[in-house]
């Protein structure tokens, strides 16, 4: 389909041809380049359909998507306007209002579940099933997932609401009540989560908190009229289930865009599996927030090609940098013995860094002690790295450490002297509080955003949820903003992924600080506030 200002794209080859690496149908979109922009088929993909010398019949197959006659008159206003940025909003909008209400097939294909056709199919749910079992609105979320999975939407948006007012502090049951208003309304922007639930329970609602949090905003106002923020939530058992849960996304054509994954190689693998597919995937080793010149913070994504590792590795940096610059200030001399586990690739580079700091200020490390070691003992330990003069055990521990971290604090609040503890990120965990109570008073940790009194965020979460929210919540509620911000300038795969690669802002949390200059601190001390005997505090 050519203009007179360039060529126009819906997604849908005109030639007859398959371009498997294409992202699909779209809203007609007007290119300048050889290739869409969106989808990325090429400009011979809209020629105008061939016929066969001998049968005189169509090569290519009659196609889904058809002109409304309102959408042709929009495309003569924009070559009027001169393919203005306005025009082509004017006419983009009213191509979706015309998808979002005229189209049947399009509807019923948004009322399909992602599980259908999954291969982890019990790990997935848009509301269809529970995945956060047990807990005193167990029941009302079981009579809100049979009525999801009959389509009685009416019928699920009641025990889903019901649901969310017996336990307001549960995420799932908050998003498969959106969930259900979004398929009511049919057509909704489906986007997917990846959370640990079986691995880590309490970090998984953490992430979900965050979503759940925007996922309501969004749907209070939605941008583009009558479609709805959907959210598939989906159970990461295992690190190494992520390529096959990728797949499994990538598979579901409804799924526009997805956040989760972790640091690993698997991870990584999968990563890899949704850039491919032109899929936005929005994880810590393929995200980063930055301000601009103006204040503005921006997030953006990064191919694992280009510079993903020198994100992580610059912002371990810059903990490491924090707590030994914390320690130097607070402890003399600055001897310390680093815990670590080398199953961990975070742990391992942790560690490194920590140690790298203390060089840098003039700190000493006495010994580093791998704990998934055979026969390690936290009391031997201990007691060695005080013998050799240390002042502070920082733990660089990964998150399925936790309890290895608790077992070191017990051990070590009943020594005559006991070390300063500092760690990371990953021990940021409820387990810690409650397990570790009054032996881990004191504990230092650096962590990507922290609770502040009169923080907008902080003090709209802990009203939503009846407490406090930790950095993932956080984080996880940037990110889903910006997955859906870019849904809303163009909802397609690719277009989405392309925007955030160039950088979408937010008016998010992460505002108050850079990442690659100094990491917040917090500090475990005596509160009720998290519903334990000690809270994080910040310093």
């Amino acid at each position: 389909m050519n203009s007179a200002n360039g060529w126009i794209c819906d997604g849908i080859p005109k030639n007859g041809q398959h371009y498997p690496n294409c992202s699909g149908s779209h809203p007609p979109h007007e290119n300048h380049a050889p290739e869409c922009e969106i989808c990325g088929l090429p400009q011979e993909a809209m020629e105008p359909q061939k016929l066969d010398s001998k049968s005189k019949t169509l090569l290519s197959q009659p196609q889904k998507f058809q002109f409304p006659i309102a959408a042709t008159v929009a495309i003569a206003l924009i070559l009027l306007l001169g393919g203005t940025t306005a025009g082509y909003l004017l006419w983009r909008n009213d191509v979706w209002r015309f998808e979002a209400e005229n189209s049947a097939e399009m509807a019923a294909d948004s009322l399909e579940s992602i599980s259908q056709t999954a291969v982890n199919a019990e790990s997935i749910s848009q509301g269809e099933k529970v995945l956060l079992v047990g807990g005193k609105n167990f029941a009302e979320k079981v009579a809100g997932a049979t009525a999801f999975s009959q389509q009685n939407w009416d019928e699920a948006i009641a025990q889903y609401q019901l649901a969310s007012e017996v336990d307001p502090n549960d995420p799932e049951a908050k998003i498969y009540f959106n969930n259900s208003i979004a398929k009511k309304a049919e057509n909704p922007l489906t986007i997917a989560v990846v959370v640990p639930i079986s691995a880590s329970e309490n970090a998984a609602k953490e992430v979900l908190r965050g979503v759940a949090l925007y996922q309501d905003e969004f749907n209070d106002n939605p941008t583009i009229p009558g479609r709805f923020l959907e959210v598939a939530i989906v159970n990461e058992a295992e690190p190494a289930n992520g390529p096959s849960l990728a797949q499994d996304l990538i598979q579901a054509g409804n799924v526009l865009g997805a956040i989760g994954h972790g640091v690993d190689a698997a991870s990584r693998e999968a990563i890899a599996e949704y850039e491919e597919a032109q899929m936005a995937v929005l994880s810590p080793i393929s995200t980063r927030i930055s301000t601009d010149s103006t204040g503005q913070s921006i997030l953006q994504t990064l191919s694992l090609g280009e510079n993903a590792d020198e994100v992580l590795d610059r912002y371990l940096e810059s903990v490491g940098q924090t707590l030994v610059s914390h320690a130097a200030a607070n402890y003399s001399p600055a001897s310390a013995v680093i815990f670590y586990n080398t199953d961990s690739p975070y742990s391992q580079a942790l560690k490194d860094k920590i140690s790298a700091a203390l060089a840098d200020n003039n700190g000493e490390l006495v010994n580093a002690v791998e704990v998934t070691a055979p026969g390690f003992n936290p009391a031997e330990a201990l007691q060695s790295a005080r013998e050799e003069g240390a002042t502070i055990g920082f733990l660089a521990l990964s998150k399925n450490k936790v309890d290895t971290a608790i077992a070191i604090a017990q051990v070590n609040a009943n020594q005559p002297q006991p070390l300063a503890l500092m760690g990371g990120d990953e021990l940021y965990n409820p387990t810690l509080l409650k397990e570790g109570d009054a032996a881990i008073d004191g504990l230092i940790l650096a962590v990507p955003w922290r609770w502040q009194q009169g923080d907008r965020f902080a003090s709209q979460a802990a009203k939503i949820w009846r407490g406090r929210v930790s950095w993932r919540t956080a984080t996880a509620y940037d990110t889903t903003q910006a997955l859906a911000n870019a849904l809303t300038q163009n909802p397609t795969r690719a277009a989405a992924a392309q925007l955030l690669q160039q950088g979408i802002p937010i008016s998010g949390t992460a505002t108050d600080f850079n990442l690659f200059d100094r990491i917040p601190l917090v500090k475990a001390v005596p509160g009720t506030n998290a519903g334990y005997r000690y809270q994080f505090e910040p310093l």
